[in-house]
């Protein structure tokens, strides 16, 4: 288990207490300076106890990528594990989820997050092949749907050998 400091325990246990697991912004308690925060955000997020996510109206914005898109920081599970906090499963006070209200799991879209859920990602080629869509349907229901209208966390980097990968990350 990593030993953490008070700073990042105050900053861990205050984005806990939220209902969005947001770390931005700080507790007013932290009294360092605006640049030893940032630093421990990083060690944090480089830790994996913390995740960026695609910021959503109204939320403190970590940094813009350069892309233009907004991010954010939110309580990852390795995170929630090192302050000894278990996971809530969202509930809408009404028991459990109705068949009605699960996600159904046979359309194309669930197969494009099942694609880019996996360790490995994928990229816009092999979506294409496993789905059936044109590129721009890909790109599309990504930016589109998967960010926007959904709020999945999808980042994409460039591998050697396979070009630029996408991968949704754990977002609240």
């Amino acid at each position: 288990m990593t030993k953490l400091n008070d700073t990042q325990l105050v900053i861990l246990s205050s984005a806990a207490e939220r209902a969005d697991g947001a770390i931005l912004p700080v507790p007013g308690t932290i009294t360092v300076k605006p640049e030893t925060v940032r630093r421990t955000l990083k060690r944090l997020l480089k830790s994996g106890h913390v995740a960026e996510c695609p910021a959503g109206n109204g939320a403190e914005v970590w940094r813009t990528g350069s892309d233009g898109e907004r991010m954010t920081l939110i309580l990852a599970d390795g995170g929630r594990r090192a302050i000894g906090v278990e996971a809530e499963a969202p509930s809408d006070g009404n028991g459990p989820a109705s068949e009605d209200d699960r996600p159904r799991r046979d359309t194309k879209q669930s197969r494009l997050i099942d694609l880019l859920s996996r360790a490995e990602g994928s990229t816009i080629a092999e979506a294409m092949e496993a789905i059936g869509w044109q590129a721009h349907s890909v790109r599309g229901a990504i930016s589109g749907t998967l960010k926007k209208k959904l709020g999945l966390g999808v980042i994409s980097e460039t591998i050697e050998g396979r070009g630029r990968v996408y991968r949704v990350v754990a977002c609240a």
